[in-house]
């Protein structure tokens, strides 16, 4: 890190990056400062969360049949309040609502969207393990009135994104995101209450020498999966067998692939019908993550198909996730097209 960048906050990297654009307007830097705050709220929660009795279950589902916990709501409603108290918001999409959200009356719009899951990995709350906010903007891009939206402006694929990111609420609070000029990390300053720049540029290594799964799943993964993991975990020759690393936090496992590089997947599974094609969203968890990871040199895939360049159908949508390292997941769309297979 240069002298200069030493001590640089968010928001003087986020003016610095809107010089750059003569017609910028500033809303952008309004709406990722509401949601720098909002996640410095969720922080203070989690932080005492065992205090605050804001641990445990709601007794809710939400509407992917996922049992809600006291720190989702609050984080879904933390998230949503800022965001509509920007004034620049067309509609807002979150896993725990079953529909996107128009600007409530009173409130100014924009004309920006933010998909987000307000608190990833929210399973292993009780267990002080991090977890996380993932978010997606798009632009509106429907000509609909003011404060309204057209389905269209939801059901954007990842390459139309104008930023992602998320926040990591772990042993530091950070802050990963890009605008599409590369990935930037921030690491929160608790004695000034303000995110530092401590990741400049990130790149991701390739190869890695990490693989993140769930190994429970093993006897509901196709073929093509078991291969690709019998290759990685397997010894020949030069290369060593590949360790194992999952934390069941996408956000947990994710930073650490970012980082370290590797190869983090949740493929489609026989377990549950009703989810054929896997756990994670496309729109608010794999499509933001995978534009990170282009930025840094990464491959978001789904073993078939890169992620970026999937056409959405609905705002909860699952896919599968092969992400990490260029070479990592470049072989594991090899195995995927049958060019490798269980001799490999």
């Amino acid at each position: 890190m240069s002298a200069g960048e030493i001590g640089t906050t968010v928001t003087q990297h986020l003016l610095s990056q809107q010089a750059e654009h003569g017609g910028a307007t500033g809303a952008f830097t309004r709406l990722i400062n509401e949601l720098i705050l909002a996640a410095k709220i969720i922080n203070r929660e989690v932080n005492k969360a065992g205090l605050a009795e804001i641990l445990g279950l709601t007794g809710n589902d939400n509407v992917q049949g996922e049992q809600v916990r006291k720190l989702d709501d609050f984080a879904n409603d933390v998230v949503t309040r800022r965001l509509f108290h920007s004034g620049h918001i067309c509609a807002l999409g979150s896993e725990e609502e079953p529909v996107p959200m128009n600007v409530p009356d009173g409130y100014r719009s924009g004309n920006y969207i933010v998909l987000f899951d307000p608190l990833d990995g929210s399973s292993n709350i009780d267990a002080n393990i991090p977890i996380g906010t993932i978010f997606s903007i798009l632009r509106k891009r429907s000509d609909t009135p003011a404060g309204k939206y057209d389905e269209s402006d939801i059901l954007q694929p990842g390459y139309m994104q104008v930023a992602a990111g998320y926040f990591l609420y772990g042993s530091s609070t950070m802050m990963v995101y890009t605008t599409g000029t590369g990935v930037s990390g921030f690491t929160l300053d608790p004695s000034i209450g303000d995110f530092l720049l401590s990741h400049p540029n990130i790149k991701m290594p390739s190869p890695g020498n990490i693989f993140s799964a769930n190994m429970g799943n093993w006897d509901y993964w196709e073929p093509a999966t078991k291969h690709y993991l019998n290759h990685l975990r397997s010894p020949m020759g030069a290369k060593p067998a590949y360790s194992l690393r999952y934390v069941g936090s996408l956000v947990s496992d994710f930073h650490r692939t970012l980082l370290y590089g590797g190869v983090f997947l949740y493929p489609a599974d026989s377990r549950d019908p009703k989810k054929p094609t896997g756990k994670l969203r496309l729109l608010y968890e794999c499509a933001p993550l995978a534009f990170i990871a282009e930025q840094a040199g990464g491959v978001a895939s789904t073993g078939r198909e890169r992620i970026m360049d999937i056409e959405p159908e609905k705002l909860h949508q699952r896919v599968p996730l092969i992400i990490g390292s260029r070479e990592e997941v470049t072989l594991a769309e090899q195995f995927y097209a049958g060019r490798l297979g269980e001799k490999t």
